[in-house]
């Protein structure tokens, strides 16, 4: 047996700490001496006990990790790589909030045109001015009755919405119809989230008054400020950024098993065979509807986004989507592209796609 003190040296715990983990349970002694009430730990207990510290440094809360210590490897492994994924989707959106904070408390820089010559090393170099070029389209597939998407481009929003249930197509339609008061006027980076929240509330009533039972819809849609594209997504429609050749998936399923996977509980293989791999965890419907992810993104020449409906990627592999976003030369080539190639793969729901490119004016 070993000493508290021992103990404590070799697993790098204070006595104080393992007292409290001990009034906790996380880490209970070996033996307890009942008249001095001196706690004694066995030799085996310091892989528990260097296993705590580890979850500490990560940042796991204590209830945590007393469920994740009394599990085994396996499971625990499947546990704090869920806990990971749940910090890691947290932090993306501090990120990209502090980001937005940085940019907007920031003084501009003075205008040196006054004290020195143009064309001076010390002269900064005029920002480019930015203008968004777009094209969206919508088809119904090779299975569906009828179409039950709405996609819609305009000066400022992008938006992708896809309606389920027996008023899927006016819950979508109604969704983005809220939405499209943005394109009305020139909106600032400082101020486009809080009226893309009020825009988003004014969809969720839209969307409860023509729903009916079992009736919603997703959304995704951004909005251009002239700098900046706001993000507001839920359900499983999504969006993609193709820049400098790669592209990256920028929102995160709100599904069942998109759920399941985050908290390490299915592979991705199995995921894509899953009976429930289409049910919703969060959406637009009739009744209360969760928040949707809302977040700010910087733009930069070059930059490609593409906005669809899951009838895109369940039918055409993501290095398909990459390669026809690449070799597209305009928006509207490539939506039309991508759709073909999803009817020419069958298509059994419909598809709708939003692409927007970010260029020099």
């Amino acid at each position: 047996m070993m000493t508290i003190g021992a103990f404590s040296k070799a697993c790098r715990l204070s006595p104080k700490a393992l007292r409290l983990y001990d009034e906790l349970e996380l880490l209970r002694p070996a033996r307890v001496d009942p008249e001095t009430g001196y706690r004694y730990y066995a030799p085996e207990q310091l892989e528990q006990a260097r296993l705590v510290v580890w979850l500490r440094r990560l940042g796991m809360p204590l209830a945590e990790i007393r469920e994740v210590s009394t599990l085994e490897p396996a499971s625990a492994a499947r546990e704090i790589r869920a806990f990971w994924s749940r910090i890691e989707r947290e932090t993306a959106t501090r990120r990209d909030l502090a980001s937005f904070l940085v940019t907007h408390l920031t003084p501009p820089l003075p205008n040196k045109e006054t004290t020195m010559p143009p064309g001076t090393p010390d002269t900064p170099a005029p920002t480019p001015s930015l203008e968004l070029r777009y094209a969206a389209l919508s088809d119904t597939g090779r299975v569906r009755p009828a179409n039950q998407d709405t996609a819609y481009a305009g000066t400022r929003v992008l938006a992708v919405a896809d309606g389920f249930g027996s008023g899927g197509a006016p819950a979508s339609g109604a969704a983005v119809e809220a939405l499209k008061f943005l394109d009305a006027e020139p909106l600032a980076a400082g101020s486009v989230l809080n009226l893309l929240e009020d825009a988003v509330q004014g969809a969720t009533e839209a969307v409860r008054e023509v729903a009916g039972p079992e009736t919603g819809t997703t959304l995704t849609a951004m909005v251009w400020t002239g700098s900046q594209l706001a993000l507001v997504h839920i359900g499983d429609s999504r969006a993609y950024l193709l820049r400098d050749g790669e592209l990256f998936r920028i929102t995160h399923d709100h599904t069942v098993v998109q759920s399941l996977l985050d908290e390490g509980r299915l592979t991705p293989e199995e995921a894509t065979s899953h009976p429930q791999r289409t049910l919703l965890a969060k959406a637009l419907t009739g009744t209360d509807s969760p928040p949707p992810d809302i977040r700010l993104h910087d733009a930069r020449p070059g930059d490609r986004y593409l906005l669809c409906s899951d009838g895109l990627p369940t039918t055409v592999p993501e290095a398909t989507i990459k390669e026809t976003l690449t070799t597209s030369p305009t928006p509207t080539e490539a939506t039309h592209s991508l759709i073909t190639q999803a009817n020419a793969a069958g298509a059994p729901d419909n598809v709708s796609c939003v692409v927007a490119d970010i260029t020099t004016a």
